[in-house]
């Protein structure tokens, strides 16, 4: 069987490693892909976002099924553009990728429904947004619409932050298109959780919970990033609080966007803040998030590929998803300087042993070496029974790889163990 995944980065590498489990897979190829997935994806280089050379690329050569990982080519109609040429894909089509791909239709759709989740306002006009800012309490939370690399998010802490980030998006098009609509919203306290969810679009099924790390320096200073590091299960979310998540927000969102004409099929993610009032939704993303599936995806004991081709089927009420008990850890090792500027083109030193526990991010082959080619570099992950011990053993792996300009955060994991004492 000849499988396809479109995307570059730490997320695909993952993907990638558990679609290999399934016997029947023969070839995956990955388009881009990256140096560090050489050995277990063919990479091609054809652009995540050139739809047409990803259809002619599945169609040429005899691709079976289509895996579509990145927000950009979803929201754009990958999915959709390669149903049409006979190519089965995972991944919600365009009409349903909109739930990530506008944070006005989101918050419209979850005030429509009854979703919790934080009040807001949307402007599309600079001095009114301004306006409301000078009189709205804070912190406040500024957010551009449309896809912005995980940057159009800013938590302001004072009015000068909040209108800079206004002004940031509307005025000197920080983010062109996605920030000409923004949505202001109110601060939300508590533990976040993130939750990966497959779907077909009547039936969900909720993978293990993690907790990201997205400050970019130890005791969670420092700009946002991609993600630091990420730990799974997330000892936050109790049964208790997965059965009120289940009732009130993941089978109600599958039913509003059904009910929307967008029947949403492939991973639904769910990013929550754990309030003094119960669950409330931060966002939604239309695919696996990144580090998240790194940790995920090593709990999950059913065959991948399966539960992906039932959800294209709209059969996963048919298949019974085992999730395995124990704990995974995964810490980001990126270049110094992330998320601002940094320096690349350094030899990546990866001991033989550690491979499997590797997941390529940032990186490309030059000249028979591996460099770095990216901000977030790698992920070193580790699987145990334990949370304490897979991020012990995280850590051993991190600290035998080497490369110039290596930087990593060494407190993944530190509030997850410390919820667990309490």
């Amino acid at each position: 069987m000849k499988l396809m995944v479109v995307g570059s980065g730490g997320r695909e590498h993952a993907l990638i490693k558990k679609l290999r489990e399934n016997p029947a897979v023969e070839t995956v190829y990955a388009l881009p892909g990256n140096g560090g997935m050489e050995g277990e994806a063919v990479c091609v280089p054809v652009k995540a976002v050139d739809i047409p050379g990803l259809v002619d690329f599945a169609c040429s050569h005899g691709i079976d099924f289509a895996v579509v990982a990145p927000d950009d080519p979803l929201v754009l109609g990958a999915v959709d553009a390669l149903e049409e040429a006979g190519i089965p894909c995972f991944g919600p089509d365009k009409k349903a990728a909109i739930i990530e791909g506008s944070k006005v239709f989101s918050k419209e759709l979850m005030q429509k429904y009854g979703i919790p989740t934080a009040a807001c306002r949307v402007f599309d006009d600079m001095n009114e947004a301004l306006a409301y800012i000078e009189e709205a309490p804070l912190p406040i939370v500024v957010k551009a619409d449309g896809l912005a690399l995980g940057k159009g998010v800013t938590v302001a802490f004072d009015r000068e932050e909040a209108r800079g980030a206004v002004i940031g998006a509307m005025q000197e098009k920080r983010f062109g298109k996605s920030g000409e609509r923004l949505v202001i919203e109110e601060f939300l306290e508590g533990p976040e959780v993130s939750v990966l969810a497959l779907t077909d679009g009547r039936t969900l099924v909720p993978l293990s919970s993690s907790m990201d790390h997205k400050a970019a320096w130890d005791g969670d200073k420092g700009p946002n990033t991609g993600g630091m590091g990420t730990v799974a299960p997330n000892p936050y979310y109790t049964e208790e609080i997965a059965a009120r998540c289940m009732q009130e927000i993941f089978i109600p969102t599958i039913r509003a966007m059904a009910a929307e004409g967008r029947p949403f099929k492939g991973c639904l993610y769910f990013g929550l803040m754990l309030t003094k009032d119960g669950p409330k939704v931060i966002e939604y993303n239309c695919r696996f998030g990144d580090p998240e599936t790194q940790v995920v995806l090593p709990l999950l004991g059913s065959d991948l590929l399966t539960l992906m081709q039932a959800v294209h089927d709209e059969t996963l009420a048919e298949q019974a998803v085992c999730l395995k008990d124990g704990a995974a850890a995964c810490v980001i090792m990126a270049s110094q300087g992330y998320p601002l500027s940094y320096e690349k083109g350094f030899p990546i030193e990866i001991p033989e042993a550690l491979h499997p526990y590797v997941i390529v991010a940032g990186a490309k082959k030059e000249g028979g070496k591996l460099l770095t080619n990216g901000g977030r570099v790698l992920g070193v992950c580790a699987q145990e029974e334990t949370l304490e011990k897979a991020v012990e053993t995280a850590y051993q792996r991190t600290e035998q790889i080497h490369f110039a300009n290596a930087c990593y955060r060494h407190d993944i994991g530190k509030r997850a163990l410390a919820a667990k004492e309490k």
